[in-house]
């Protein structure tokens, strides 16, 4: 596979790719995370135990601008700021935009975050891009194929579960409880005995099943309009991850949910256990 180059990521973007297009409005955002990191920051409460800080608010106002000056006809839904429409002409274009994936973690000075840009068309995530602002990363995907860029270059992303980390969302809500709680794998001996559990609390985890740097992820949850989620799940189809539901149906159908592994014999065993 022979890597983009990736010398002028912005101005491709405007003129050329979705794909690049989307590194550039990531890569916008995480500046921004960077910078306000172990600041004073103001919070806004959401719901009970979650809220969005400045650093959220301002991370998706730049990413809005580099999407809105690129793709004006294209609509844009913000986690922060909810749905904006475009001009019209490409409306069937959608972008989601969680902009700090992790503010827990980042409010308490934890440096587990991403920056997340998703592109859906068609019902179809063409275009995707997740941001670790504090490892200069970004895995991003043109739907087909998925890298990571470092320093201006591309490396193309190989999923690899040899090391056996399992990363599981503890997060809620849980839809399917009480027949699927991920904290109830922690007390299954057959999953401890053959698995290395994780928690990051970032959708960051999902990138690092493409990338081989966890064997899986695990999450309960709806799934199909998630702003924190879109990009991931393009990053492990397209790097050729074994991804369903819960139930090992296609995404975004059945229970809902979702097994992100690294390959075949890691879901299987995924599947199995959470079967039974």
């Amino acid at each position: 596979m022979v890597a983009p180059k990736s010398e002028q990521p912005q101005d491709r973007a405007v003129l050329n790719s979705d794909g690049e297009l989307a590194v550039a409005a990531a890569e916008a955002g995480a500046a921004v995370v960077l910078e306000r990191y172990g600041t004073e920051l103001a919070r806004f409460d959401k719901a009970p135990g979650d809220f969005a800080t400045e650093a959220d608010v301002e991370a998706e106002k730049v990413i809005l601008e580099v999407l809105r000056q690129a793709r004006p006809g294209d609509v844009i839904v913000g986690e922060e700021g909810g749905r904006s429409e475009g001009d019209g002409a490409t409306a069937q274009r959608e972008w989601l935009v969680d902009p700090l994936c992790g503010t827990l973690n980042y409010a308490a000075r934890t440096m587990l975050v991403s920056v997340n840009v998703a592109l859906r068309s068609a019902g179809r995530t063409v275009a995707a891009a997740s941001a670790d602002p504090f490892a200069g990363e970004v895995f991003w995907t043109d739907g087909d194929q998925a890298w990571v860029r470092r320093g201006g270059r591309d490396e193309p992303l190989v999923p690899d579960g040899s090391s056996d980390l399992v990363d599981l969302n503890l997060d809620p809500p849980f839809p399917n409880a009480p027949a699927f709680r991920a904290a109830g794998l922690l007390l299954d001996d057959r999953f401890t005995n053959r698995f290395r559990p994780r928690v990051i609390s970032s959708t960051l985890a999902v990138a690092w099943v493409a990338a081989g740097r966890r064997a899986a992820y695990i999450t309960d949850g709806h799934l199909s309009d998630s702003v924190h989620f879109a990009a991931g799940i393009a990053l492990c189809q397209a790097a050729g991850c074994v991804v369903t539901t819960l139930d090992g149906s296609p995404v975004h159908t059945g229970m809902q949910g979702l097994i992100a592994a690294a390959d075949q014999d890691t879901h299987a065993a995924l599947l199995a256990l959470r079967s039974r």
